[in-house]
């Protein structure tokens, strides 16, 4: 008995777990993960005066002037602040219409 199981062959029901698991991992976290990723990226790159934004650490303001790795944001009429681009999270304008629509 013990002969006839090891000449049947390889068992490649493992093999197909983790094919199966590393497949499921990539769809359902890994590829949605770059996409936000590549969305903000290029929100990022195409800043421009005038946009409504709010930063990472939640400052609602308008973008008053944009440079390489920079941001100036006014938040309120005599209040300017400078910030890294990449403390930027999200366009308000934006936001707001996609709520307006829903």
């Amino acid at each position: 008995m013990l002969l006839k199981a090891a000449q049947e062959g390889p068992d490649y029901s493992q093999f197909i777990f983790i094919v199966a698991i590393f497949a499921i991992f990539y769809f359902f976290m890994i590829r949605p993960q770059n996409k936000k990723r590549k969305q903000i990226a290029a929100m990022r790159d195409g800043l421009k005066k005038g946009d409504q934004v709010i930063t990472t650490g939640g400052i609602h303001g308008k973008v008053v002037e944009v440079k390489e790795t920079t941001v100036i944001l006014q938040i309120d009429a005599s209040t300017k602040i400078k910030l890294d681009k990449s403390s930027v999270s999200l366009d308000a304008s934006t936001k707001l219409v996609e709520e307006g629509t829903k």
